[in-house]
Protein backbone atom coordinates (compact mmCIF):
# COMPACT_ATOMS: atom_id res chain seq x y z
CA UNK A 1 0.00 0.00 0.00
CA UNK A 2 1.65 2.97 -1.30
CA UNK A 3 1.78 5.82 1.61
CA UNK A 4 1.86 9.81 1.38
CA UNK A 5 3.84 12.22 4.08
CA UNK A 6 5.51 15.03 4.07
CA UNK A 7 8.92 14.65 4.64
CA UNK A 8 9.78 17.18 7.00
CA UNK A 9 6.95 16.97 9.38
CA UNK A 10 8.20 13.25 9.66
CA UNK A 11 11.33 14.54 10.47
CA UNK A 12 10.05 16.30 13.12
CA UNK A 13 7.87 13.83 14.61
CA UNK A 14 10.54 12.02 15.59
CA UNK A 15 12.06 14.24 16.89
CA UNK A 16 9.25 15.18 18.90
CA UNK A 17 7.44 11.46 19.53
CA UNK A 18 10.37 9.05 18.89
CA UNK A 19 8.69 7.43 15.75
CA UNK A 20 8.84 9.11 12.10
CA UNK A 21 5.87 8.41 9.99
CA UNK A 22 8.34 6.81 7.81
CA UNK A 23 8.83 3.81 10.45
CA UNK A 24 5.14 4.10 11.23
CA UNK A 25 4.33 2.81 7.61
CA UNK A 26 5.02 -0.59 9.69
CA UNK A 27 1.86 -0.67 11.95
CA UNK A 28 0.20 -1.39 8.88
CA UNK A 29 2.06 -4.50 8.02
CA UNK A 30 0.32 -6.48 10.76
CA UNK A 31 -2.89 -7.03 12.50
CA UNK A 32 -3.45 -3.32 14.02
CA UNK A 33 -6.06 -2.11 16.15
CA UNK A 34 -8.22 0.85 14.05
CA UNK A 35 -10.62 3.28 15.31
CA UNK A 36 -12.01 6.68 14.01
CA UNK A 37 -10.26 9.84 15.81
CA UNK A 38 -11.88 12.53 13.91
CA UNK A 39 -15.16 13.42 12.13
CA UNK A 40 -13.86 17.16 10.49
CA UNK A 41 -11.92 16.15 8.84
CA UNK A 42 -11.94 12.06 9.08
CA UNK A 43 -8.88 11.31 10.52
CA UNK A 44 -8.02 7.50 11.89
CA UNK A 45 -5.90 5.74 14.05
CA UNK A 46 -3.89 2.58 13.91
CA UNK A 47 -2.38 0.91 16.75
CA UNK A 48 0.02 -1.79 16.42
CA UNK A 49 4.15 -2.66 16.15
CA UNK A 50 6.44 -0.51 14.35
CA UNK A 51 10.37 -1.24 14.86
CA UNK A 52 9.79 -3.32 18.06
CA UNK A 53 7.08 -0.82 20.05
CA UNK A 54 3.58 -0.78 19.78
CA UNK A 55 2.48 2.68 18.20
CA UNK A 56 -0.14 4.92 17.34
CA UNK A 57 -0.36 6.34 13.95
CA UNK A 58 -3.09 9.27 12.84
CA UNK A 59 -3.86 8.94 9.34
CA UNK A 60 -6.76 10.37 6.51
CA UNK A 61 -7.78 8.91 3.37
CA UNK A 62 -6.88 11.24 0.38
CA UNK A 63 -8.22 10.57 -3.00
CA UNK A 64 -6.39 11.17 -6.62
CA UNK A 65 -6.37 9.89 -9.68
CA UNK A 66 -4.65 6.31 -8.99
CA UNK A 67 -7.15 5.85 -6.21
CA UNK A 68 -7.27 5.95 -2.58
CA UNK A 69 -4.16 5.87 -0.19
CA UNK A 70 -3.25 6.97 3.40
CA UNK A 71 -2.15 9.92 4.34
CA UNK A 72 0.37 10.13 7.78
CA UNK A 73 -0.37 12.57 9.63
CA UNK A 74 1.75 12.07 12.72
CA UNK A 75 2.75 9.26 14.81
CA UNK A 76 4.07 8.41 18.49
CA UNK A 77 4.60 5.61 21.14
CA UNK A 78 1.57 4.02 21.94
CA UNK A 79 0.53 5.45 25.77
CA UNK A 80 -0.64 3.02 28.45
CA UNK A 81 -4.09 3.64 27.52
CA UNK A 82 -3.40 2.10 23.85
CA UNK A 83 -1.44 -0.45 25.10
CA UNK A 84 -4.58 -2.22 27.38
CA UNK A 85 -6.81 -1.33 24.94
CA UNK A 86 -4.68 -2.94 22.01
CA UNK A 87 -4.29 -6.06 24.64
CA UNK A 88 -7.89 -6.36 25.31
CA UNK A 89 -8.76 -5.87 21.53
CA UNK A 90 -6.36 -7.08 18.77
Amino acid sequence: MPFEFDREKSRDVKRKRGVSLKEAQDVFDQVYLFDQKSDDPDQFRSIGWCRGRLCSVIFEIRHDSKGDYPQLVTAWRATKEEEQNYAENA
